[in-house]
Formats: structure tokens, C-alpha cells, sequence
């Protein structure tokens, strides 16, 4: 195998480890927290499937049934992305191969969930910012995507959604999509970026390892 390969590691032996969380803005960082915010964390990440789970390489399936066994789903991934102080989670994320996602980019809007969403468009104007990921511990790297997509989904109900996103909202979607794909944030990335970021990974899983 190529060192550069995408390896598949386990998950860290210890949510002590610096588990990165696609944040909210201006949410504090893990060492920051009070004791009862950082186990909500803690115990939301617990949920979240890491990097050599073979869900997170799955693209998941569309969702045909709009009943209240959804909305109860809708429902658990918007807690969870609160607790885990999350900014977006995908349904495969869970280890349920759902074309679901949640998000909320901005501390101050509602939960937005997009049932079975496709992007129509995307803009021509790209965009370059750091990324971290739920299921990616200890990671952190710069993606290019594009500046603003509009994306064709659905409600929770059923209701036939359009949505005009730019910026942090367009990244956050778009990320989320690639999940919903099997696509991490790792194929987006240079050899080098990525020989980096999985080296990252490791001394994290080390570090919690020997503590």
C-alpha cells in the first residue's frame, strides 16, 4: 500500500483525545468547556462513526418514508449536532444509510434538515477554509468548494425544498453531501495535506492511548 493511501484507522481509544468537532462559530474549544457541557460532548460523540467505519465509504440511500419515525430521526441528529456543539451531521455519520442531513451554521438560526438534497448548482467563484469533521479526530485541513450552491430537497414532511446558500451555510452542506456519498474531507485534499492529516490522527490516537 502507498504511504499516502487513504488508511483506515480505528477510533481513539479515549474521548479524552482531541476529538474535532465541526464547530459552532465562536463555540469554545474542548479544553474550554464546563464539566457538564464537555460530557453532553462527549456523549454525543460517542454516537458518531469514525474514520475506518465502513459506513462513512457507503453512499447512503434515498428516503422514501416521510413519517413520524423521520421526524423522530430529524429530531435525535439536531440534539446530537447541538451537544456535540456541531455545526452539520449527516445521517451516515450515525451508521444509518439515510439521504438525511442536519445543520446549522449559525448559532442564532433554527435546525435545517434536508431530506434526499442534490445540489443543482454550484458557483464558479471558489472558496478555500479550514475543515474539521466529527468523524476525522484530531483534523484539520484546508478544502476548496465552491462559494454558493443551491440545493433541491426535502422536508421532514415531505415539502419539496429549494435553498440558496453561501458561504459558511454553502460549505456545511456541501460537507454534509459528501458524507451522504461516502466522500470525506480526506479526498479533497493534496497527498502531502493528507499525509499530514492521517499523521495528525495518529499522534492524537497515541497520545490518548498512552494517557
Amino acid at each position: 500500500m502507498e504511504e499516502d493511501a487513504l488508511e483506515e484507522l480505528p477510533p481513539p481509544a479515549s474521548e479524552e483525545a482531541d476529538v474535532e468537532v465541526e464547530r459552532e462559530e465562536d463555540a469554545p474549544a474542548a479544553a474550554e468547556l464546563d464539566p457538564e457541557t464537555r460530557a453532553r460532548r462527549d456523549a454525543a460523540l460517542r454516537h458518531v462513526r469514525k474514520l475506518g467505519d465502513p459506513v462513512l465509504r457507503a453512499s447512503a440511500l434515498p428516503v422514501e418514508r416521510f413519517d413520524e419515525a423521520l421526524e423522530q430521526e430529524v429530531e435525535r441528529m439536531g440534539e446530537l449536532m447541538h451537544d456535540a456543539l456541531g455545526v452539520g451531521l449527516a445521517a451516515t455519520q450515525l451508521g444509518v444509510l439515510h439521504r438525511l442531513l442536519v445543520f446549522r451554521a449559525y448559532t442564532e438560526d433554527p435546525v435545517t434538515a434536508l431530506v434526499n438534497p442534490e445540489l443543482e448548482w454550484t458557483s464558479e467563484e471558489l472558496e478555500v477554509a479550514e475543515e474539521g469533521c466529527l468523524s476525522l479526530p484530531g483534523v484539520h485541513v484546508e478544502v476548496e468548494r465552491p462559494a454558493q450552491v443551491r440545493v433541491r430537497a426535502k422536508d421532514p414532511t415531505g415539502k419539496d425544498l429549494r435553498i440558496q446558500a453561501e458561504g459558511l451555510e454553502a460549505r456545511v452542506i456541501q460537507h454534509e453531501i459528501d458524507h451522504l456519498n461516502g466522500v470525506l474531507i480526506l479526498d479533497r485534499i493534496s497527498r502531502e495535506a493528507r499525509k499530514q492529516a492521517m499523521r495528525a490522527m495518529r499522534e492524537a490516537q497515541e497520545t490518548a492511548s498512552a494517557a
